[in-house]
């Protein structure tokens, strides 16, 4: 009797330990769908990437990249195509930390809560940095070629929700966190900025800037227990 990979399949998803371990994954991605469908057309775009030359993926990008020259024209267009590219075309280490970060705030705000935070870093870390970008080219700081600067990708985003989940966190664990959280986004502003590093480092104060989006969300945790503890017990 042959055995193909069908039937070893089938049989490892009768076992009891994998069944019970495929309903826990598929649990929590239905609990923050924002999240894993974001994740899925990032997976599709990266795909897309990888079939490109790279002459005219570089094209590409840019008519989507929310740099000077393209928000001057289509602002809203390419604020929202930015977010749906990866610059650099790994996938996997974003599927990773969207399960780690943007999951775990949607699952805690909601889905329109998280999606508030993720839509203010994104598009006020963006504005802010190429902002400052304008004045630097003004003043002869950076070259008049930075208009076209490539800009994609969803770190702002990102960093903006990996703070707000430091409000998640009972003090004084909250601080380790983010001291930690903005150590990572300020040294590379203080040994070298570039707009990119100013931007990622106003989405984390963005981040922080909605906690009103927090208030009345159960569920902050202490590292060091497994349950979460009544927002009476948050301290400022």
């Amino acid at each position: 009797m042959s055995i193909t990979f069908r039937t070893i399949l089938a049989v490892v998803n009768r076992l009891p330990r994998f069944s019970g371990a495929r309903r826990a994954v598929w649990a929590y991605v239905r609990s923050a769908p924002g999240t894993y469908v974001w994740l899925g057309i990032l997976f599709f775009t990266t795909v897309a990437l990888h079939h490109m030359s790279p002459e005219f993926e570089r094209e590409f990008l840019r008519q989507r990249s929310t740099n000077l020259h393209e928000l001057s024209r289509h602002p809203v267009r390419v604020l929202v195509a930015s977010a749906m590219w990866i610059d650099g075309g790994y996938w996997l280490p974003y599927a990773v930390l969207y399960s780690v970060f943007h999951a775990q705030v949607e699952r805690w705000l909601g889905t329109l809560r998280w999606l508030v935070v993720c839509g203010a870093a994104h598009v006020l870390a963006t504005l802010v940095s190429e902002g400052a970008l304008l004045v630097a080219i003004r003043d002869g700081i950076a070259p008049a070629s930075a208009v076209n600067t490539l800009d994609v990708g969803v770190s702002y985003a990102l960093a903006g929700v990996a703070a707000v989940l430091g409000y998640r966190i009972r003090a004084p664990w909250r601080y380790a966190y983010l001291a930690v959280l903005l150590g990572f986004f300020a040294v590379p502003l203080a040994a070298g900025p570039t707009f990119t590093d100013f931007g990622h480092f106003v989405a984390v104060l963005v981040g922080l800037g909605c906690r009103p989006l927090v208030a009345g969300r159960a569920g902050v945790r202490n590292p060091k227990e497994t349950g979460g503890v009544s927002p009476d017990n948050v301290r400022p």
